[in-house]
Order: structure tokens, then C-alpha cells, then sequence
């Protein structure tokens, strides 16, 4: 009976090993980049034959990065990796985001870099409102609850000397919503912070158009307080930019800040994998920007540009593919 069960038990145990990893990519909400980006990723990894990829829908950054810290179980070989903006990754990294407090997020490891994102701060040329602190009074939405959106939202506001209490409604969409919310005029403005272009943005100025109105970004200029505040809370992690004039059908070219979007992984995921998933991507890079128009910043260059510059360590299985690739020495 012994002998029998001590059989039984290395079966299973070879079919367990014998079975490809689960890897669940967490995205983004409908409209936004991540979601088709994470989706389109999964399908690279599927296609390669590295994992079981699978995306999930989800609010963003928080959510995906709650994901790989409570549900990746490497007993049962599946592992959650994340899409997230690097701002969400330092503060679940050190703790300093209240749901990573008591237990941070620092089993997550770099993977690679996927695109810069922009604050969005979109409204019409119709409102009336062209600063931050015209938003006093206004319809607001912040971005859906506890999102990478909504904490970039209320820093830029708090440095703008702007009370979320003093809008006359505050909604907390996600992009989707939000702009068809501004669309319909049910809201004066809302907060995104996604990819250039954000097809939900791009889809609102052609709606704008047909009713002789236009997409109005709310600048941040670099030398402004607002952005000076933004530089200090995330040094290294945002840079201003410039988002031309032919991505929205603005009137004009919008400055702004970015914040980076990386993927990451949990430091459980087999360095073979993760080499694998690299591989994948890397060897795979015209289909996923095809795919993705954000992804055209998927570089092995911008990858390495943040070996250093991140507390949060990279996945052996990356940097041993970086390596490889001559990027990293």
C-alpha cells in the first residue's frame, strides 16, 4: 500500500512539473493602453510557448500589484505579473502606499519598460477651463479608486492649492467613462493617466469635433510649483514632456509629466520563464507595437535606462537576457 501510494505521489508530482506555468498578466480598465497592451502580451507569451498566459481586467497599477503579492502561488505554478506605472511600483515596493504598509510589495522584480505615461487633465475648449485651479467648482473625476490615476490626481492637486471638496461633483471613472461622461456633458473634466494616444481620448476628440468643439488638455508646466512638487514626491520616476498637437486635435502642443510604465514579475517566477517571457517580447517586437501604438517606447535601450535607477531589483531571467542582448555589461 505504501509502495502504491509513493507511485501515485511521484505521478502527480510529474505531471505538476510536467505542466507549463500559469502566468496571469493583470491590465487595465476597457479604453485604457494596459489593457491592450497586457493583452496583447499574453497572446506573445501563449504564442511562444513560455507559459499559460492569461490577462485580467482590472482598475490598474494597485490592483495588479495587489495581485502578485496575494495570489501568485508557486506551489500551485501560477505566478500574477503586473502592469504598472513605476510611481505605484516604488511606493508598493518601500510601503509607503497605504494597502503595502503592513506588507509590502517587494517580491515584484523589473521585467522590462513598456511606455511613458501622461497625466492627462482632459476637458473641452467649451468649459472654459485652461489651469488646474479653474477646476475649483467643476465636475470632476479622478480616476477609478485607489488607482495610479487618482494618486497622481490629488498630488497634482494638492500642489495646485485645489480641494477635491471644492468641486461642485466628484466622479471617480475610469477612461472609458470619463470621457464619455465629457462627451455628453455630464462632467467638465477628468483625470487619466495612460499612454499617448488613449484611444478613449482619441474616439472624444472626434466626438467633440461633430459638435464644433475640441479636446482641451490642462498643461502642467515644468517650472510651475505644481510640477516642481510632482518632481520631488517621485525623483527619477516623472520627467516633463510634450504631447503634440496632432495626438488630440489640440489647438496647440501640451506640456506635461510622464510617469514610466514597466512590467513586473514576482521573484518566484522560474528565472527560465522569465527569460522565456523576454524572448517572447523582444523577438516579437513588431507585432506587439502594431498591436499597441504606446509600444513603439518598448525598447531593449529604455529597459536597460532603468538598471540603477529603480530600488526595485530586475528579475534574473530579464537581466540575464539583457545581458545577453549586450545592453547591460
Amino acid at each position: 500500500m505504501r509502495k502504491a501510494f509513493v507511485v501515485l505521489l511521484a505521478l502527480v508530482l510529474g505531471l505538476v512539473l510536467a505542466q507549463k506555468p500559469r502566468v496571469v498578466v493583470g491590465t487595465g480598465s476597457t479604453g485604457g493602453v494596459f489593457f491592450y497592451y497586457g493583452t496583447t502580451l499574453a497572446d506573445l507569451i501563449n504564442r511562444a510557448g513560455v507559459a499559460e498566459a492569461q490577462p485580467v481586467q482590472t482598475g490598474g497599477s494597485y490592483d495588479n500589484l495587489l495581485l502578485l503579492r496575494d495570489r501568485t502561488n508557486p506551489q500551485a505554478n501560477t505566478y500574477y505579473c503586473a502592469l504598472t506605472t513605476t510611481d505605484s511600483a516604488y511606493v508598493a515596493y518601500t510601503g509607503e502606499e497605504p494597502r503595502f504598509r503592513a506588507r509590502k510589495a517587494d517580491s515584484q522584480r523589473v521585467m522590462f519598460y513598456m511606455y511613458p505615461s501622461f497625466i492627462h487633465i482632459v476637458t473641452t475648449e467649451k468649459t472654459g477651463i485652461r489651469v488646474v485651479q479653474d477646476l475649483a467648482g467643476k465636475r470632476v473625476s479622478t480616476g477609478q479608486p485607489g488607482s495610479s490615476t487618482e494618486n497622481l490626481a490629488l498630488m497634482v492637486l494638492q500642489a495646485a492649492g485645489v480641494r477635491p471638496e471644492s468641486f461642485a461633483k466628484r466622479e471617480r471613472l475610469p477612461v472609458a467613462e470619463g470621457a464619455k461622461a465629457l462627451s455628453e456633458g455630464t462632467l467638465d473634466a477628468f483625470f487619466w493617466v495612460g499612454g499617448v494616444p488613449t484611444g478613449s481620448i482619441v474616439e472624444l476628440s472626434t466626438s467633440l469635433a461633430r459638435k464644433g468643439d475640441r479636446v482641451h488638455l490642462i498643461p502642467i508646466d515644468p517650472r510651475s510649483t505644481t510640477a516642481q512638487v510632482a518632481l520631488r514626491r517621485f525623483p527619477g520616476l516623472l520627467e516633463p514632456t510634450v504631447v503634440p498637437r496632432t495626438v488630440y486635435n489640440t489647438r496647440g502642443d501640451v506640456s506635461g509629466l510622464n510617469t514610466g510604465n514597466i512590467v513586473v514579475c514576482p521573484e518566484s517566477l522560474p528565472a527560465e520563464v522569465a527569460y522565456g517571457i523576454m524572448r517572447a517580447v523582444f523577438e516579437n517586437l513588431e507585432t506587439l507595437r502594431t498591436s499597441v501604438a504606446a509600444a513603439r517606447d518598448t525598447s531593449l535601450e529604455n529597459t536597460a535606462r532603468l538598471f540603477g535607477r529603480l530600488v526595485i531589483p530586475f528579475h534574473p531571467g530579464a537581466e540575464r537576457y539583457l545581458r545577453e542582448r549586450g545592453v547591460l555589461r
